[in-house]
């Protein structure tokens, strides 16, 4: 069941949320417990079978975090087998659901193995839900998490505004608010929730949906060889760049308004990537939760470990300013680059996902070293900061347009099409119907070699307008988190300490003014829906 579809809008929520209040009006415990149900429901809708595949999961994982919080500290090496055990398990389940045709894909390419492909349908949201299990037992074992029963971590595990497309979520952040919840309705919660999900759904369904439907079919030539244009593989690359920002940024916002209905706020997962400076200032905007448990679980320990062996071996085990190269590439270039070729995998399974993985692996480092050299050749901050700014973000998002190529190609040898295309292997072409329309303009483009193309020139020039449009939204205007800051939308969002003169005009408020506003915006959503389009990150 879709966020961005009718039966979910009229039919679903609506019930749900009234069963909800009237339970919590006379007991929470069913009032949550209702809340598992829909939660269940939901998770069922495309695939009853979902449930049959993830619940033997859940139970395991309950049934190994009783053991572990059991064991205590009483027995520590029997509780790391435990807790090796659990974690390879979930693996392995995420491993046979989503990676297994791939394995045998690579077996055939690289020694020609002949193996038939395995057909597995995956289980929807099973790497979000793969990791915040992982993240579970890890937190367990460290004692972080001392007392649950079965229906805290069934809600915790199941609550459905996050359990297809995250925000990844922990334990220790949602259990608390599930205890004190009231489970009534609540004006300012519901108005700020429906206001998150309504702005959401207008990002889905009016800005992300339209431009993916014009850039599919660049992606599918480059990847069936046809070369393409400087300038249809620049549409290519922003157009994806953009639908895939206002797609996750719309599912984001989604999430946090349903959940706040509920009376919960989930975490931050989104904070204008595209308007960071540097690559790391990106992955601390772009999946948020993901970049966390990234660094808790596998960075960190990684780090930890490398640090200590260097250590037993008489090796330098800090990274400082004065580094030398052998430290900076042992102890953060690998585990940097390991750590993203996870995220990656974990993306999809595919060549490209993980060469995306890598390259962002690569572009981190590239950043942390420039990190350690720059106060060498250009010591005065303010000054670096103040000039050198501009060049830095049209740096970063150069190189996040040029990696989501990666990303979103079916093939490596369609992002190479496209990668030459952007830098004008295959020439500058433009619709002849605009180059006639441009005279003595279009007349000099065609002798610098500008060449006539057969390509509509009303898609030409909607596209165009459109990523400008889309660009300026992206770039220009404050986010969601930041209109509605002063209620606190997600966890860890507080109101700014003396926010611009454009921020202070258009702040949300609960007035007649923005809830006309809201309105026209929800009727707009909500018409835009005639087609529908699966959130993209709902594939991972």
């Amino acid at each position: 069941m879709l966020f961005n579809s009718y039966i979910f809008i009229f039919a679903f929520l609506p019930p749900v949320l009234a069963v909800f209040y009237v339970l919590g009006a006379r007991s929470r415990e069913a009032a949550l417990s209702w809340l598992i149900a829909a939660s269940l429901l939901f998770y069922a809708w495309w695939r009853p079978l979902n449930i049959l595949l993830i619940a033997p999961s859940i139970l395991i994982n309950y049934g190994i975090a009783c053991y572990l919080k059991r064991i205590g500290h009483s027995n520590p090496a029997h509780a790391r087998v435990v807790l090796i055990g659990g974690v390879v398990f979930n693996l392995c389940f995420l491993g046979y659901f989503k990676y297994i045709a791939f394995g045998e894909q690579a077996l055939n390419d690289i020694f020609d193995a002949g193996l038939p492909l395995t057909q597995v349908i995956l289980p929807l949201g099973i790497s979000f839900i793969t990791f915040q299990k992982i993240a579970f037992l890890v937190d367990v074992h460290a004692g972080r998490i001392e007392r649950f029963t079965f229906r805290e971590y069934a809600l915790f595990v199941l609550f459905f505004p996050q359990i297809i497309a995250g925000p990844i979520v922990h334990y220790r952040e949602m259990m608390p608010q599930f205890k004190v919840a009231s489970c009534r309705f609540d004006a300012e919660d519901v108005s700020v929730g429906i206001s998150l999900f309504f702005f959401g759904l207008a990002k889905k369904s009016i800005l992300a949906d339209p431009i993916g439907r014009v850039i599919g079919p660049l992606y599918d030539h480059a990847a069936s060889g046809v070369p393409q244009s400087l300038a249809d593989a620049w549409i290519a690359a922003l157009g994806f760049t953009l639908q895939i920002y206002f797609d996750f940024s719309g599912y984001c916002d989604m999430a946090l308004g349903i959940a706040r209905l509920f009376g919960i706020k989930l975490p931050v997962n989104f904070n204008s990537p595209l308007k960071a400076r540097s690559v790391i200032d990106f992955w601390a905007r772009w999946h948020i939760t993901l970049t966390r448990f990234l660094t808790a679980y596998i960075y960190m320990p990684m780090t930890l470990y490398l640090m200590r062996r260097r250590a037993a071996n008489g090796q330098p085990a800090r990274r400082t300013r004065d580094a030398k190269v052998a430290t900076f590439l042992g102890l953060l270039a690998v585990p940097t680059i390991l750590t993203m070729l996870v995220s990656g995998l974990w993306h999809g399974a595919g060549y490209t996902f993980i060469l995306w993985g890598l390259l962002h692996g690569l572009l981190l480092c590239v950043n942390h070293a420039w990190r350690l050299i720059r106060p060498r050749i250009w010591p005065d901050t303010a000054s670096y900061n103040r000039l050198a700014a501009p060049a830095a973000f049209m740096l970063t998002f150069l190189s996040v347009v040029f990696a989501m190529v990666l990303f979103r190609s079916p093939t490596v040898a369609g992002a190479a099409m496209l990668w030459k295309g952007m830098i004008g292997v295959y020439g500058a072409a433009m619709p002849r119907a605009i180059l006639s329309h441009l005279g003595p303009i279009g007349g000099l483009l065609v002798q610098l070699g500008v060449q006539p193309a057969w390509t509509s020139g009303t898609m030409f020039v909607g596209a165009a307008a459109r990523i400008g449009v889309l660009l300026f939204i992206a770039l220009a205007l404050p986010n969601t988190l930041e209109l509605l800051a002063l209620y606190q939308p997600a966890l860890g969002v507080k109101p700014a300490g003396a926010p611009g003169r454009l921020l202070r005009f258009v702040a949300w408020k609960p007035t007649g003014t923005w809830a006309v506003s809201l309105a026209c915006v929800a009727l707009a959503g909500i018409l835009s829906l005639g087609e529908l389009h699966e959130f993209l990150y709902w594939r991972f």
